[in-house]
């Protein structure tokens, strides 16, 4: 695959993914406006449903590379979302709140769908840059959707804490995977011009 080519695949890929979780909470952001904010167990929903299509990124990232950095992140995603979504799993049982569907989460999947496929098409340098590509570009639409949409709609005071308590968490994974995305594209810079050496 041409450097090209595989440039402009990941970023058709990042530009999805962030349009894909925009497309995704439209309809709560518009249903918000008219008064119909996503119910509590909708909310619930919506993060389990975020929170494990990350985590099945990431096991998909840990099949397909050998970057040890790809694989760090990959790893805490699996360790962390997990652990957020056992927390909501738990304090919607507590509340006796049931995750409940949505339009939203309906869409989440369907794109993660669509991205998983394109994902699972790609190897090597092409696949680790459009993983963590599209890590930054969902990290940067979660914490946006988390801060605009979700908390503002939460109507229990112990959920919206729970998610203002999980920013810094949604912030740290934008961090990390954004050093993931320079040392990849660093990589993948140092072995293109080390081939042109040649």
């Amino acid at each position: 695959m041409s450097k090209t080519i595989m440039q402009n695949l990941c970023t058709a890929l990042t530009a999805a993914a962030a349009i894909a979780f925009g497309i995704a909470l439209h309809p709560v952001k518009a249903n918000a406006q008219g008064g119909g904010a996503p119910t509590d167990p909708q909310i619930v929903g919506i993060v389990t449903t975020a929170d494990q299509i990350d985590i099945n990124y990431a096991k998909l990232a840990l099949s397909k590379t050998r970057n040890k950095e790809v694989r760090g992140f990959a790893q805490q995603m699996i360790t962390d979302h997990s652990s957020v979504q056992k927390s909501v799993n738990d304090l919607a049982a507590k509340l006796n709140v049931t995750p409940a569907e949505s339009g939203t989460s309906s869409a989440l999947n369907a794109q993660a769908e669509q991205m998983t496929q394109k994902l699972r098409e790609l190897k090597g340098k092409a696949f680790e840059k459009a993983y963590i590509d599209n890590e930054v570009a969902y990290h940067q639409a979660v914490i946006n959707a988390t801060k605009t949409v979700l908390i503002p709609s939460a109507q229990n005071a112990e959920l919206k804490s729970a998610l203002q308590g999980a920013e810094p968490l949604f912030e740290g994974h934008l961090q990390h995977a954004e050093r993931v995305q320079s040392a990849v594209e660093g990589g993948a810079k140092q072995a293109s011009s080390g081939m042109s050496r040649y």
